[in-house]
């Protein structure tokens, strides 16, 4: 091992040695977490399994500079809790790794580290339009392309087999990635040429539309985007508005009480149209709760967010909080990012016909018969499976309390048992106390149930909506935060009188940016984002609800025409194969 830095930096009123790139490669190797935050290196193992957000937030950091993700989740109380995990400093530009769980490769310590540690301080950053992570050669298991002036650069077969036995679980998705049409014909690659050519093209449309990813570019953006956070302080911006949460109360209790009213009556339609709006707006103030934008304390915010989410909608805030935060990681990364993985049902990216592993799922998305059938109708069958997109999220509940998949130590330990009594509650008063003893037939429990749940579809809808149409490619390690939350998320535009309707959530690109900001401050923050994203060259996407929807059904239409052209691919080589096939036989 190289000898460490005696040079050594204080904080806090403790010193920390200097570490250097090598060293933080070489704990990583080890299979130690380690992440960069306002330049201290922080060694998180120990914290993984009680993280409140799930560990896989965390893998998705490692190797990183982790500043503005920490600092736009977190709390001031939990970036302070985060101190104890220090154990070095570093100095200068952060140059990021590929984290393991995104198949980066890292090398151990080597008796001849002296030469190579001088090698990689001394040498110049890689070039932004590269993939690689370090010197070492790691590289994207997905499909990445070098983006040059030159056009792509090939990879190495050699690289993709070293990747793949070092890194099974993206061994799938890498297959796409390391053979790309310049290196093997048509029917060597089944298709995925196609799908290689397609990856390239969104990759370079990005790299014209949006910012350079050299470093002083990307600095620079990051820069203001934190000086753009003090103006929205300085502002009171992220002080919540408690008057505004009396008025959502009073449209709670409203329509809570026309349900009953007319459950009361007989009018069993009517009450659960009004049960269904009721379950619609609380999930807004749970989302608030979530990330700890009401009262901005960890443990009083989910306790009112698992009241909401639990008692009162049956479904679980831990699974949502572990789910959503990696979707704030990770936006729309076909591999990573949950939010967009609905195979087989829809298809938002062509990278999903390439039957891609998630690391999220930890399994393989597998484009098969019944992938193929129902993406080939995606864009007309989209609003119908929204419908019962509610059912979908209590089987995601009941199994993230059942398998206790939350942490089960440190500051959040009880949630999963008050969230298993919150869910038992729900089902005794809307299954037994409404369903059971206030609804007179089977046929009429049957009508309450679809109606009340499709009634919520708006809210499934508001989600996709932020995300489906926007950018899903990689541009690897070296895009900002700001740049890639910017990149993958739309704003919807609507008069201000209709934000009870969105719930906030009509803001996406903000709260991307500032996830711990208030929702009813968000409309407050658009004017100061639009003025940072004219500064920066960073387009803001704005789209009316209809356009918006529009831009969403035409992705989904694009990715069935492709899926259709891959199927077309692969039925040729087929025929090829068994016409070549016939021919040898009969000689």
């Amino acid at each position: 091992m190289a000898t460490r830095d005696l040079k050594s930096q204080k904080a806090g009123g403790r010193s920390y040695p200097v570490l250097s790139r090598r060293e933080v490669e070489a704990m990583i190797a080890q299979g130690r977490s380690i992440i960069i935050v306002d330049q201290h290196v922080l060694k998180v193992d120990a914290w993984l399994h009680y993280h409140p957000g799930g560990k896989k937030t965390i893998m998705h950091m490692v190797g990183r500079d982790a500043s503005d993700e920490v600092k736009s989740l977190h709390s001031p109380e939990a970036r302070r809790h985060m101190d104890r995990y220090r154990i070095g400093t570093v100095e200068g530009r952060w140059d990021n790794f590929l984290p393991p769980i995104q198949g980066g490769v890292f090398r151990l310590a080597t008796s001849c580290d002296d030469s190579e540690v001088e090698d990689v301080t001394l040498t110049k950053s890689p070039s932004p339009n590269t993939t690689s992570s370090s010197r070492s050669g790691s590289r994207s298991p997905s499909p990445l392309f070098d983006v040059s002036d030159s056009g792509p650069s090939r990879r190495r077969r050699g690289q993709q087999q070293q990747q793949q036995q070092q890194h099974p679980t993206a061994q799938r998705s890498a297959s796409a990635s390391f053979v790309s049409s310049a290196d093997a014909p048509a029917e060597i690659t089944d298709g995925m040429a196609h799908l290689d050519a397609l990856t390239r093209k969104e990759i370079k449309l990005d790299m014209d539309k949006y910012p350079s990813l050299e470093p002083e570019v990307q600095d620079s953006i990051v820069q203001k985007y934190r000086l753009l956070y003090e103006r929205i302080k300085d502002e009171g911006l992220f002080d919540c508005n408690y008057s505004a949460y009396a008025i959502e109360c009073l449209r709670y209790v409203s329509l809570f009480a026309l349900m009953l009213s007319f459950l009361h009556r007989g009018w069993y339609i009517t009450s659960s149209f009004f049960l269904g709006c009721f379950w619609h707006q609380l999930v807004f103030t749970a989302h608030d709760a979530g990330h700890m934008g009401i009262t901005h304390s960890f443990q009083g915010d989910t306790l009112i967010g698992i009241i909401i989410a639990d008692f009162l909608g049956g479904l679980s805030l831990g699974w949502w909080k572990m789910n959503h935060n990696v979707h704030h990681i990770v936006t729309n990364s076909p591999e990573h990012d949950p939010d967009i993985e609905h195979m087989p049902l829809f298809a938002v990216s062509h990278r999903f016909l390439g039957s891609l592993r998630s690391t999220y799922y930890e399994r393989v998305m597998p484009f098969d018969a019944a992938a193929k059938f129902l993406v080939s109708l995606q864009h007309y069958s989209y609003y119908f499976f929204l419908l019962f997109g509610r059912f979908n999220l209590y089987r995601l509940s009941w199994a993230y309390i059942i398998l206790g998949q939350g942490p089960r130590k440190g500051p959040a330990w009880w949630h999963r048992y008050l969230e298993l009594a919150g869910n038992i509650f729900f089902w005794a008063w809307f299954g037994y106390g409404i369903l059971y003893r206030c609804v007179d037939t089977n046929w009429h429990r049957f009508l309450f149930v679809m109606v009340s749940h499709m009634v919520t579809a708006p809210l499934h809808v508001q989600i996709t909506l932020s995300h489906f149409a926007m950018s899903t490619a990689d541009l690897g390690v070296h895009e900002s935060f700001p740049q890639k939350m910017l990149r993958t998320t739309m704003d919807v535009d609507c008069p201000q009188w209709l934000d009870f309707f969105h719930g906030g959530l009509q803001f996406q690109a903000i709260h991307h940016l500032y996830p711990r900001l208030p929702r009813h401050n968000l409309r407050s923050a658009q004017r100061l984002v639009q003025e940072f994203c004219n500064e920066v060259g960073i387009p803001y996407a704005l789209y009316g609800f209809v356009d918006g929807n529009k831009e969403v059904i035409g992705r989904l239409a694009d990715v069935a025409r492709q899926a259709a052209i891959l199927a077309k691919c692969q039925s040729a080589i087929t025929g090829s194969i068994d016409v070549d096939a016939s021919h040898a036989h009969h000689f």
